[in-house]
């Protein structure tokens, strides 16, 4: 039997006078002493119990979400009714020229057709904002009007959970919520929009515990927001990946971006430095994504690397078992030119665990069509949608939602995406590795996982 302990949401508390603190607690390095708090000023802080059993509640979760296991649904309530099957025309990518990436060329280069559009009434996706960046309503429907035409979409958001912010529309805000409409089309969008910081920071528990407490929520959620795992205490981290677990267990697929900075690097003394990993993306328990370039930017072709695409290894969560035998071959197979095993840590949770393309995309901001944004927090909506447009088959023939995907992602070995073969990401920029992280190639790697989504391949291998 699985149990949990109540987690406490938010207090909010006037603190008059200071802080006193132990000596033994972790200062960040950057931080200085800058006097006493006013005592007017008002600080809000999240009080997160300890859970119990979730040793439980993580083999839980790998029951719910391996397809070999007897348990396997993809998630433990609100199954849904059983409806029709939507017919699914299948095409090949095609060449053509562009001036940048938008719905229209991602649908071109993923195989959807204008027929792929949700249609269940039970089905939503969500995206969630931090640190003060909010989308504009007129800016997504002018978006939708410049590159939606093509396909059945909806111009509004269905819900937002928190409070928008005036003044100007966030780029990244305005991405993520653009980009996951018009892939996810036609499926009721929700945005969390969470304020304040942990440590200056995004306040990753406190969104968790929200959706923890909430009990309708969209099957999908897609998060462009991360931290160095260095950054943050490993107490925090573990908090917060039991949180993760949580919505596992509850059939939602949660996903974030992999990291704009490759490896990563950090300096670590005289000559000495390692890469950097990047969390949630390093959690376990979400799936990551990663990013991709066309070969040639301004053609629909094949994928490569997009040099800036997060990658690497955790240096504080082990390797999970469902990623074990992918990661091992990769090691064997690219042996000879690794990265020295001094900047990594080779047992460590490796990531992404899939990508799409994140360079050069068209977005409106602030009602102007603004060009060349790039970043995995473009490619995270992208992959998030078209997962959205599979739950919605699924919801249809009466099945649950796709919920943690890694376990049965990992599985499939590559199946039904385009492998990604060329190319490197960012490292340190030292004698050793020479700007270089880690490199593609075949099957699985800490740059691109398992490739890009061929849509209705994926859709077929994930509806049986």
């Amino acid at each position: 039997r699985l149990t949990f302990s109540i987690p406490l949401l938010l207090c909010s508390l006037v603190w008059s006078g200071y802080l006193e603190y132990d000596q033994d607690v972790l200062i960040p390095a950057d931080w200085n002493h800058v006097g006493r708090v006013d005592p007017t000023e008002e600080l809000e802080l999240t009080f997160a119990l300890k859970q119990q059993n979730v040793n439980l509640l993580e083999e839980k979760l790998r029951l719910v979400s391996d397809p070999d296991s007897p348990q396997y649904v993809g998630g433990l309530h609100r199954l849904p009714p059983k409806g029709q099957e939507l017919s699914q025309e299948q095409k090949q990518s095609k060449e053509g020229l562009h001036l940048g990436v938008t719905p229209a060329i991602l649908r071109t280069r993923y195989n959807l057709t204008a027929a792929d559009v949700g249609t269940a009434q039970n089905n939503s996706q969500a995206v969630a904002q931090f640190l003060e960046q909010y989308y504009h309503p007129a800016d997504l429907a002018e978006f939708m009007s410049m590159f939606g035409r093509g396909f059945q979409h909806l111009s509004q958001v269905d819900r937002v959970v928190g409070t928008q912010g005036g003044g100007k529309a966030g780029i990244e805000a305005s991405l993520d919520i653009e980009y996951i409409m018009s892939t996810g089309a036609n499926i009721p969008t929700w945005v969390f929009t969470n304020p304040g910081r942990h440590e200056s920071q995004e306040p990753f528990l406190q969104w968790m515990l929200l959706l923890s407490n909430m009990s309708d929520l969209p099957w999908v959620h897609t998060i462009s927001y991360g931290d160095d795992e260095d950054s943050l205490s490993t107490a925090y981290m573990m908090r917060i990946n039991t949180e993760f677990m949580k919505a596992g267990v509850r059939g939602i697929s949660l996903l974030f971006a992999s990291g704009d900075s490759g490896a990563g690097c950090k300096h670590l003394g005289k000559e000495q430095n390692s890469f950097r990993p990047s969390f949630p993306a390093s959690s376990p328990y979400v799936t990551t994504v990663g990013g991709t370039s066309f070969k040639n930017p301004y053609e629909v072709t094949y994928e490569v690397t997009d040099y800036i695409s997060g990658g690497g290894f955790s240096n504080v969560f082990k390797m999970p078992e469902y990623q074990v035998s992918a990661v091992e071959r990769y090691l064997k197979t690219v042996a000879a030119t690794l990265p020295p095993k001094s900047y990594y840590n080779i047992s460590g949770r490796a990531y992404p665990d899939m990508a799409a393309l994140s360079d050069n995309y068209w977005v409106v901001s602030n009602r102007i069509p603004v060009p060349l944004v790039s970043g995995t927090s473009a490619s995270t909506p992208v992959v998030g949608g078209m997962l959205s447009l599979i739950n919605d088959h699924r919801l249809l023939k009466g099945l649950p939602a796709l919920g943690f995907l890694n376990p049965r992602l990992y599985k499939l070995k590559g199946q039904a995406l385009f492998d990604v073969t060329e190319g490197c990401h960012l490292g340190c920029i030292d004698e050793q590795v020479q700007g270089k992280g880690f490199c593609a190639a075949p099957s699985w790697d800490p740059v691109t996982g398992w490739g890009t989504p061929n849509y209705p391949a994926l859709l077929a291998v994930l509806l049986a």
